[in-house]
């Protein structure tokens, strides 16, 4: 029997109707986990009389709130699946999203439903429209009323095999944002995964840097702290806010993007902050330098411990590091050019390198094997790994390589086991420079301009040479805040750095970037194909 993760709200405010399950650090308004159940109920109910049935799609753009997670654990108990897409993608890659996915309904805040209104074409399957919030100039009313009315119960749709929870887009690093499809199962499999591998449950606080694992701490029994920030710029989080909420309700744990935890380390370490309470971080979305992790040890209790959990949107988490000993044993690896090392493959998960290619395998058969040690293409297959991209067949048959009657994902990457079966990241497949004297790879090129202390990041991409059969490696770089170094002589000191180094000793062009284009999930996610285009225009001039 496939549990509908709405049903786990249902057991956990059976027992513990009256524990604080929610907290909005912004209002300082909490709730506890009878009156999430009872507003889901609510929504529910109403959304139902409204016409939604299982099976039809809702668009869900509200800010991170109580509201957000009522409303999406109201559509799980309805059956309806929730359509999520990451407001700051862009206009076009917002368009684009919407009419490949083709919404019944969207409930939204007061913009995004002025937006329908302006742009009628593009939300044209959208049968009806819910506000989120009080603006007296639109002709719809505010669902939030809504809550307050005579609480029912909703009964819980019982998912089967095949019934969709939700579409969440990708970030759109390397190419187009696409919509993966989660069933109710890969929820619950992900739930059961998360929840007892990092050993978390009715005794933790959460403050959630991303608001969908929200849905998940409050599935386990945790209550969760919605901080006080733009979920879409983690980047600009403000670290005295986040700061506070976690002392003024003792978080426990937070799962957050490097750039968050970059920001709010620093913040600590500067003014001697120790976050007492903070006994678990887990770090995702892009790699997890060694320094990072020791700053985030260095801010909160003495037992704390970070964790880099990997994956994609397709298929998270599948393997896991543990931050001490990355700073001990792979870190120092990792400045000299190793890649990075992302941990081990969580239980039930498996992992293996193949030899990259660029066209799609019919079998699992056709995939040549990589060795240890070996770089490759990795592939993933498990439970938590998701089956389809919502009305994208081209990129299913590419992605997905059958094994039987299962299959393995390409994620998209490029990595190697080592002798003690340790995944490293060497980067992005489709960002392979493929130089004169072979292919080069991102993170293990990055890694050396990065030892010096007045770069912040560094970005390998390749341009167009004179031979059209190979490419130009060039290395771009962004640096710290607190440079003084003129970019003539900081690039000439990097250039010395990559020439005593075999993985960079060829790179000949170098360039500083004023900011580096980045995701909007993760604000740490490099957008390569951008700077390519940039440093094309800069040497060809």
């Amino acid at each position: 029997m496939i549990e509908n993760i709405a049903q786990t709200l249902e057991n956990i405010s059976q027992h513990y109707t009256s524990k604080v399950g929610l907290i909005e650090a912004k209002t300082k308004q909490s709730y506890t986990f009878g009156e999430i159940r009872d507003f889901a109920n609510s929504y529910g109910a109403y959304l139902k009389e409204q016409g939604v049935k299982p099976g039809d799609r809702v668009m869900l753009m509200v800010k991170p709130s109580v509201d957000f997670i009522s409303l999406t654990f109201a559509l799980f108990k309805i059956g309806a699946p929730v359509i999520l897409i990451d407001p700051g993608m862009g206009y076009r890659n917002l368009i684009r999203c919407i009419a490949s996915v083709k919404p019944d309904y969207l409930v939204g805040i007061p913009p995004v439903i002025v937006l329908k209104q302006m742009f009628r074409n593009t939300f044209r399957s959208v049968k009806k429209s819910f506000c989120c919030g009080n603006f007296p100039l639109l002709p719809v009313n505010n669902i939030q009323t809504t809550r307050a009315k005579e609480h029912v119960d909703v009964p819980v749709f019982q998912p089967d095999d095949n019934s969709l929870a939700a579409i969440i887009f990708t970030t759109g690093s390397t190419g187009p944002p696409k919509g993966v499809r989660f069933e109710h199962k890969i929820f619950s499999k992900q739930l059961a995964l998360i929840k007892h591998y990092y050993r978390i449950g009715p005794d933790d606080v959460d403050q959630p840097g991303f608001p969908l694992f929200g849905l998940f701490t409050i599935a386990m029994g945790a209550c969760a702290v919605i901080p006080d920030m733009d979920p879409t710029k983690p980047a600009l989080v403000d670290p005295a806010k986040f700061i506070d909420s976690i002392q003024r309700y003792q978080v426990s744990y937070s799962f957050g993007s490097p750039a968050i935890w970059n920001v709010v380390s620093r913040y600590c370490i500067q003014n001697d902050i120790k976050l007492h309470s903070l006994k678990k971080v887990l770090m995702a979305g892009a790699p997890v330098p060694g320094n990072l992790i020791q700053r985030v040890l260095d801010s909160s209790s003495d037992s704390a411990e970070v964790h880099t959990p990997y994956g994609a949107t397709e298929s998270l988490p599948i393997v896991s590091g543990d931050g001490r000993e990355i700073i001990s044993e792979t870190w120092p690896m990792t400045q000299q050019g190793y890649g990075t090392c992302v941990g081990r493959v969580l239980p039930d998960i498996e992992v293996r390198i193949i030899e990259p290619a660029d066209y799609l395998f019919n079998s699992i058969d056709d995939c040549v094997i990589k060795q240890v040690n070996e770089v490759g293409e990795i592939i993933v297959k498990g439970d938590v790994v998701t089956r389809a991209y919502d009305n994208n067949d081209a990129e299913n048959r590419f992605s997905k390589i059958k094994d039987g009657s299962s299959f393995w994902h390409r994620i998209g990457d490029v990595g190697y086991f080592d002798e003690k079966k340790r995944l490293w990241f060497c980067g992005r497949k489709a960002h392979i420079v493929n130089g004169p004297h072979g292919p080069m790879y991102t993170i293990k090129c990055e890694a050396i301009a990065n030892n010096h202390p007045e770069v912040f990041r560094s970005a390998l991409v390749g341009i167009q040479g004179k031979n059209k059969e190979h490419a130009e490696p060039v290395l771009i770089i962004e640096k710290e805040q607190h440079s003084t170094t003129e970019d003539a002589a900081l690039l000439k000191e990097v250039k010395l750095l990559t020439q005593k180094n075999k993985n960079t000793e060829y790179i000949s062009h170098f360039l500083i970037h004023p900011s580096f284009p980045v995701d909007i999930r993760h604000n740490a996610k490099i957008f390569r194909e951008q700077l390519q285009r940039w440093a094309e225009g800069k040497i060809g001039n």
